[in-house]
């Protein structure tokens, strides 16, 4: 049975029909993490499990129970917001036991739930001080800390990392990912627009656009395996290289063929009968694109060079095709250098020209 079961469900605002059908279904313990860009709806599922939206249609069902039109805090989670929303003068220790307090919680329990949540998040020496005396990361560790002491069984976090700088952010992601690993049969939902995020912290990723699911898969699946043209564009920094043409026949298969650039295409592609003529886009990311005097794709002019110490970005093109590819750090080209590009058969992508759907 499923921790979490989003069933058909429908959300509108008024005439606004935000969801229409959508449905998710989320295993105990599990790590899901819900991606996309700005209005793509992943908030609004969210505070839809959350109870915080009313669904139109549909069912959500939580450790079993039909919560649908239960009240949140009779759902049996606990929700962690992009805003701490901290009582200034409140202490860590009342901050963090307020709601145990308000529902009449025995202090012996209170003072357990609470010790433990700040060992696990390492703010117990922070107890006794109040918001304004900590800084934004430890902040947020207090706010995850209030919503780990209802020992809820699902966790849902909304951007909790977005207000952070960016080295907060990736000591947080590190907390929270072991946070879960310690919580051994915790289910949780993380709402992100960070691929970063979603990448080390999910066990699956629901790729979201235009308020529908686009893939749900694991994060190898979701990189390696796109099912569209936006997800492959929208996961991988940078993103993945695409190149409009169309497939030929060779001799021992299908080959793909843009203007003077010609690749014959792995045996994974022959049995899927691409007839000749189709016109697709080839997308390949720009760590499988290298630097090979004898490879097939030549008269490649190096535009710009982008350090990033563990490798270089470098930016080329032909003339016709723009590409991107990803260089070892001690490998240095200069501007206007002419580069010959090897790129792996084995881990190109196709997708439909017509319909961006992966071929």
């Amino acid at each position: 049975m499923s921790a979490v079961s989003v069933n058909d469900v429908s959300v509108a605002f008024g005439s606004l029909k935000v969801f229409d059908g959508i449905s998710l279904d989320i295993e105990e313990g599990e790590f899901v993490v819900l991606l996309g860009p700005s209005g793509c709806g992943k908030s609004t599922l969210l505070n839809a499990v959350a109870g915080l939206i009313e669904v139109e249609e549909g069912q959500i069902w939580i450790g079993g129970n039909n919560v649908t039109w239960e009240e949140p805090k009779d759902r049996g989670i606990a929700m962690v917001f992009q805003s701490y929303a901290l009582y200034p003068r409140m202490s860590v220790r009342e901050n963090m036991s307020f709601g145990l307090r308000m529902a009449k919680t025995p202090k012996a329990e209170i003072a357990r739930r609470v010790e433990r949540a700040a060992e696990l998040l390492q703010i117990a020496h922070l107890l006794d001080r109040r918001p304004d005396q900590l800084s934004g990361g430890q902040r947020q560790r207090v706010a995850i800390g209030r919503a780990l002491v209802r020992d809820a069984a699902v966790f849902l976090f909304d951007e909790p990392l977005s207000n952070l700088d960016a080295q907060l952010r990736n000591e947080l992601r590190v907390e929270i990912k072991r946070l879960h690993q310690q919580m051994n049969g915790t289910t949780m939902i993380y709402v992100t627009h960070d691929q970063i995020e979603a990448m080390t912290l999910a066990d699956r990723i629901a790729v979201m656009k235009d308020r529908r699911i686009q893939q749900l898969g694991t994060p190898h699946e979701i990189y390696h395996r796109p099912a569209n043209l936006f997800v492959a564009g929208f996961v991988g920094s940078p993103r993945m290289n695409f190149i409009e043409g169309r497939i030929d026949q060779g001799g021992e298969g299908p080959i793909f063929r843009s203007g003077a650039l010609a690749l014959p295409l792995a045996a994974e592609h022959a049995p899927r009968a691409l007839e000749t003529g189709r016109l697709v886009t080839l997308g390949i990311r720009p760590e499988h694109l290298a630097l090979d005097p004898a490879g097939p794709w030549d008269g490649f002019q190096a535009e710009l060079l982008e350090t990033h110490g563990a490798d270089n970005l470098v930016w080329c093109g032909n003339g016709q095709v723009s590409l991107q590819l990803r260089l070892p750090g001690d490998v240095s080209l200069k501007r206007g250098e002419m580069l010959t590009l090897a790129p792996d058969p084995a881990r190109v992508s196709l997708f439909d020209s017509e319909s961006g759907e992966r071929l």
